[in-house]
């Protein structure tokens, strides 16, 4: 091996550039099974963000079947998910520029099922006996009024009325599934202020040929039970996951009685931002091939539904979601710390895998990578708070023998979410120029049980911000980053976390927020239904409690702030406006503290286009460069830095 260069932290040269990044990745989600045929859908950076719903079966190999100028997503509850489903070959859709439901046969061309505007389609699934989709349907008749959620039925020869009512009366609705033989249909249900982690309910219903819905029961949930992701088995027993043990566990309604099937300290789901998470599916009518996470590693098992016995398949994976079964295989979507994410063919016979798809046609040495290290930390109040940490690598380079690596803290967005130990490219372009990263799953994250989830309620900007900055001083208490150059990321809620740490802190240097939250109580008054009220549990109902709300909310603090801050946002961002990063913005550049405000038209919340990931991720290398002082070795256009150009 040839020596390494000698050259500071974060001025390493690395083959992972945006461009590299961009050009040959995608998203993955959604994978379906119809007979042989393999479906995913992918999003599509280098085509402005588009969503194509992609087939591979054995003897095509993967082809696109959704058309140029469509677009497969929708904006049920903005998030959206379970955005097709597949039926003997034909497709239906929604399509994101109407959000009309769409038909799509084979080598034909798509056909609009609804009208356009009025009402978005999500979550559905075919009702064979009666030739329709049942599928959660959200009604936008007034832009001044909260949006209507219901269960609808749609025929799968069109309506343009827009479906037929089932079920309706609740704030919202998802998974709305339906038995073998078409007689009885479950869904969930919950409302304000409840978000689908926190109180649903689990409600069953007869079928009558004509389609209506008679002798409706609610099966489980209510107070302090999240109930997800019912599935009937093939023989017509009703699954389902819930966390009424303090994790989400999987159970069966079985004769009118609610059996567990493998209690553990384990979650099986995962929290319902969008629809048609799919983390456990039936190889038989005993047999359960499932996903479960433990300490932040996700497992495959096989569960034998009559003894209750847990087997785990060793596959090199560490994250899963999205899986089906049909013909023994099992398809899903996995990845790991040196494996990108991929669509993957499981026998479950042999234990043979394929690879159908990888989200990037990237390939890196594995001297460039850096494996994350799990990492537990003492935290306020007695608690402990978990993360990933991803130290600087790069085969080619050293750093002098005196110099400690800048350390990036990544807040992660949610805040009900998690952070996974998947291959990341995102954080290797940060690990591969010598910076070191802290991936913060902190109080309020998912994978931990519902009382670690819970302990950011009452608590958001407060214990959030506590793990991030406890996380970054027991690393320089280690003696393993530099404690005077210490940066903090994030979007969205991380946003929020980000600047809540700049703000109301003087641990970090620097930070970064990617379209963060500055004014809270903004939110809680301008974002759409589906979050409309999430804050009221995360820090109190609103507006009784006003004074709490402007108290959390750094754009009232922005005075405070003595460190570099850049902030990027997209125009057209509904879930967290454009005019909160624009006020954080001016009101740190009146203090003369050094900032920069990167705007992207046409994004929305998250960066969808190729062109807009490319240069958020070159501009904040490009910002840390000025503010910490090291030379890049490659140049990078400037961005405007109020207060330091």
């Amino acid at each position: 091996m040839s020596k390494r260069e000698i050259a500071p932290y974060g001025s390493w040269k690395s083959p992972i550039t945006s461009d590299l990044i961009v050009a040959g990745t995608v998203s993955l989600s959604r994978v379906l099974v119809d007979g042989e045929s393999v479906y995913w859908l992918e999003g599509r950076p280098s085509e402005n963000g588009r969503y194509v719903i992609v087939r591979w079966s054995p003897q095509t190999g993967i082809i696109d079947v959704l058309p140029a100028g469509y677009n497969a997503r929708t904006r049920v509850h903005e998030y959206g998910g379970g955005e097709y489903l597949v039926h003997h070959g034909d497709i239906y859709f929604s399509n994101f520029i109407d959000q009309c439901l769409y038909r799509l046969y084979p080598d034909g061309e798509p056909e609009s099922l609804t009208p356009a505007h009025i009402f978005r389609y999500a979550d559905g699934v075919v009702d064979s006996l009666r030739s329709r989709i049942i599928c959660v349907c959200e009604e936008h008749m007034s832009p001044s009024e909260e949006p209507v959620n219901m269960i609808k039925a749609v025929s799968m020869e069109g309506d343009l009325a827009g479906g037929t009512v089932l079920v309706s009366g609740n704030d919202f609705y998802a998974a709305p599934r339906i038995s073998p033989d078409g007689s009885k249909l479950a869904w969930i249900t919950w409302n304000h202020p409840n978000m689908p982690w926190d109180d649903t309910e689990l409600w069953v219903a007869d079928v009558a040929p004509d389609g209506s819905l008679h002798n409706m029961l609610r099966v489980a949930g209510g107070t302090d039970e999240s109930v997800i992701q019912p599935l009937w088995s093939p023989d017509g027993v009703l699954h389902f996951i819930s966390d009424r043990s303090g994790w989400w566990n999987l159970y069966r309604w079985r004769e009118g009685n609610i059996e567990p099937l493998c209690p553990m300290a384990a979650e099986f789901g995962r929290p319902a931002w969008q629809f048609g998470s799919a983390t456990y599916a039936f190889e038989t009518a005993e047999s359960i091939i499932c996903t479960y996470v433990q300490n932040g590693i996700w497992h495959l098992a096989r569960l034998n539904t009559k003894t209750g016995e847990l087997t785990p398949f060793k596959l090199p994976y560490t994250v899963y979601n999205h899986i089906q079964v049909a013909n023994g295989f099992a398809v899903f979507i996995a990845g790991s710390a040196t494996e990108p994410t991929s669509v993957v063919r499981f026998n479950l016979t042999s234990g043979e895998t394929e690879i159908l798809r990888r989200n990037t046609s990237i390939s890196v040495e594995p001297g460039y990578l850096s494996v994350p290290e799990p990492v537990e930390f003492p935290t306020d109040n007695g608690d402990t708070a978990y993360a990933l940490f991803y130290p600087p690598t790069n085969e080619k380079y050293e750093a002098p023998p005196d110099e400690k690596p800048p350390l990036l803290v990544i807040s992660h967005g949610g805040p009900t979410s998690a952070t996974s130990a998947t291959l990341n490219l995102g954080i290797q372009y940060w690990t591969s120029r010598g910076f070191a990263v802290l991936d913060v799953n902190y109080r309020g994250s998912t994978g931990y049980g519902r009382a670690y989830r819970q302990a950011l309620y009452g608590q958001w900007g407060i214990a959030d911000v506590a793990d991030c900055i406890n996380g970054a001083l027991y690393l320089v208490a280690q003696g393993r980053v530099d404690g005077n150059r210490l940066a903090i990321r994030g979007g969205s809620a991380g946003g929020y976390t980000t600047l809540c740490a700049l703000t109301f802190h003087n641990v970090f240097s620097a930070g970064a927020s990617h379209f963060g939250v500055s004014d809270v109580e903004a939110l809680a008054k301008e974002t759409h239904k589906f979050e409309s009220r999430y804050l009221d549990r995360l820090i109190g109902p609103y507006p009784e409690q006003k004074d709490e709300y402007v108290k959390r909310s750094p754009i009232h603090y922005a005075d405070q702030i003595n460190c570099p801050l850049i902030l990027f946002q997209g125009l057209e961002d509904r879930v967290v406006p454009p005019a909160q990063s624009e006020k954080m913005y001016q009101a740190v550049k009146a203090k003369g503290i050094p900032v920069a405000y990167v705007p992207f038209p046409g994004e929305q919340h998250g960066f969808r286009r190729a062109e807009n990931i490319k240069r958020a991720l070159d501009v904040e290398l490009y910002f840390y460069s000025r503010v910490f002082g090291f030379d890049l070795p490659v140049p990078i256009k400037p961005v405007p830095i109020d207060n330091l150009d």
